[in-house]
């Protein structure tokens, strides 16, 4: 401590920097883009990674000792149509970052994403299998991981996949948008074969606080034990949500168009991770068997009597039961 959280803006950055502060007070502090001017609120600073002597000095005025950077731009569609954009956000910050950090001890973690795979084999990535991503996100992704690599090898970096918790705006989260769809009566499309291994965001905090607190550098994987492709996802959310089951359609990735490519089985497996913090890091999401679809028709099935809602998605979905 200080912590600076880079990126609150995003589900993962906002739902680290949340429950920091909770825990540790005005020891805690999240960055954001100037022009999100609408993401405010005590600890919350705004400034650009891409002005070097404005994020020097608020490293230096509070203190930091350690920074978390979650930073960056996932939407898949945007960063496909504007390389130079997705560049800027996911490379050139990151390198600005690093020019910044240059000489200090100030101990850092960088998130990357499971999306710097293509998902073409059977899944189960470990870290030491080559990066081969499908988009311009993924690209970026592995050039940042690269930067750091080289230039803080005492750094660590956690490829994380879908972070399962709210989001600042209330759609930015996998969760978010495609309940947003189904509450307001529109369809919601998912895929059959892009499959994910999510996490409560609880269990990726605690499990950043403990590589935050530890000298480990290099590549960990963050993937939870539950293997789910999107259109499973979706079927959770519906379910559980109470929503119309006809909402959902599902099609095979190849159907999603030439922009975005998809990725495929870009499941991860986080036991080498499990092994430096020395426990299990993840619960399965969502964490009752119950929840989890088993065929493809399963999310009309209502006959448990159990109603479905929005708030019982807040408490079982979004946050670790």
């Amino acid at each position: 401590m200080p912590l600076l959280v880079c990126g609150v803006a995003g589900v993962s950055g906002y739902n680290a920097f949340q429950q920091f502060r909770a825990k540790y007070g005005d020891q805690v502090f999240g960055q954001r883009p100037t022009r999100n001017w609408r993401l405010s609120g005590d600890g919350i600073i705004g400034c650009d990674l891409e002005d070097t002597d404005s994020f020097r000095q608020l490293l230096i005025d509070h203190k930091i000792k350690t920074v978390l950077n979650c930073g960056g731009s996932c939407a898949l569609k945007a960063c496909q149509l504007d390389p130079d954009m997705a560049n800027r956000v996911n490379v050139f910050c990151v390198q600005q970052l690093l020019n910044v950090l240059e000489g200090t001890d100030i101990r850092f973690v960088h998130l990357s994403i499971d999306l710097v795979y293509s998902g073409t084999g059977n899944g189960g990535h470990v870290e030491t299998d080559a990066p081969d991503p499908v988009t311009v996100y993924g690209e970026t992704m592995v050039a940042a991981e690269q930067l750091i690599l080289d230039q803080r090898p005492d750094a660590a970096i956690l490829r994380i996949s879908l972070p399962m918790g709210v989001s600042f705006n209330g759609h930015a989260g996998a969760i978010d948008w495609i309940e947003s769809r189904f509450r307001n009566d529109k369809p919601a499309t998912l895929y059959f074969d892009e499959i994910r291994t999510p996490t409560y965001c609880q269990c990726l905090n605690e499990t950043i606080e403990d590589v935050l607190a530890s000298s480990l550098s290099g590549i960990y994987h963050c993937g939870g034990p539950r293997r789910l492709s999107l259109y499973q996802i979706a079927q959770i959310v519906n379910r559980v949500g109470g929503y119309d089951p006809d909402l959902l359609i599902g099609c095979p990735r190849i159907e999603a168009g030439p922009i975005p490519p998809r990725a495929g089985n870009v499941t991860m497996n986080s036991s080498r991770l499990a092994q430096a913090i020395e426990r299990t890091p993840f619960l399965p999401w969502p964490l009752k068997e119950s929840q989890v679809p088993t065929s493809v028709d399963w999310h009309y099935d209502r006959s448990s009597g159990e109603s479905g809602s929005h708030q019982k998605i807040i408490d079982e979905l979004y946050h670790r039961p």
